[in-house]
C-alpha cells in the first residue's frame, strides 16, 4: 500500500538571486496539479509587467498594517523600505484544492513560522555555491541599483549564517548543475516525512 503524500506546506528560502524561482517553476512544471504557490501581499509599487493577484497583492501601508493587526498574516517582513507578507487565506485557498502549498519566504518570515506551533511545514534553504557567485548573478540581472545590490549582499551574509541552523540545504545557482539540484529538491519534497530535517 502506497504511503500517503506529505501535504504539509513547503517553505523555500534563500538569498535574493540564488535561483529559487527557477527551481520552484521547474518543480511545478514537472508535477502539474500537485503544488500551489501562495501570492504574497506587499506595499511596494508594481514593476512593469507585474499583475495584481499573480505577482503580488499590492496594498497600501495602512492596509498592510490592518492585516497585521487582524492576525491575518502568518509572516511578514520589511525589506528595502517595503513590507511583504503571506496571509493565512492565501495558504488555505491552495490547500483547499488538495495542493501542496509552496511558499517563497525571506529569513524574517521563516523565523516567525518556525516559532508558530500551529504552523506545521517543511523548510528548504537554497544556498549558492559561493558568495561571489551570488554577487555575480545579482549584478548580471541588471534590475537593481548599486545601493540595492549592496543591501541584498549584506542580507545574504546574515542568511548564510542562519542556514547553518538545522535545515535542509540545497546548493544552487549554476545552470550547469540545475538538474542535480532539482532532483535534490524533488527527493526532499516526495521523501518520507521521517527524513525531514526541520
Amino acid at each position: 500500500m502506497a504511503d500517503s503524500p506529505d501535504l504539509r506546506p513547503i517553505v523555500i528560502s534563500g538569498p535574493s538571486g540564488v535561483g529559487k524561482g527557477t527551481l520552484i517553476q521547474k518543480l511545478f512544471d514537472t508535477h502539474p496539479g500537485t503544488f500551489g504557490l501562495t501570492v504574497s501581499h506587499t506595499t511596494r509599487e508594481p514593476r512593469p509587467g507585474e499583475v495584481e493577484g499573480v505577482a503580488y497583492f499590492f496594498v497600501s501601508r495602512s492596509e498592510f498594517s490592518s492585516l497585521c493587526s487582524q492576525g491575518a498574516l502568518v509572516e511578514y517582513a520589511c525589506f528595502s523600505g517595503n513590507y511583504y507578507g503571506t496571509s493565512k487565506q492565501a495558504i488555505e485557498n491552495q490547500a483547499s484544492k488538495g495542493l501542496i502549498v509552496v511558499l517563497d519566504i525571506e529569513m524574517q518570515g521563516i523565523k516567525q513560522m518556525k516559532a508558530n506551533p500551529n504552523f506545521n511545514a517543511r523548510y528548504v534553504f537554497i544556498k549558492p555555491p559561493s558568495f561571489e557567485a551570488l554577487e555575480t548573478r545579482l549584478r548580471g540581472r541588471r534590475t537593481e541599483n548599486e545601493e540595492n545590490i549592496q543591501e541584498r549582499l549584506s542580507q545574504a551574509h546574515i542568511e548564510f549564517d542562519y542556514a547553518d541552523l538545522p535545515a535542509t540545504l540545497i546548493r544552487s545557482l549554476s545552470t550547469m548543475v540545475l538538474k542535480r539540484h532539482i532532483r535534490s529538491l524533488r527527493s526532499f519534497v516526495f521523501g518520507s516525512p521521517s527524513r525531514d530535517h526541520t
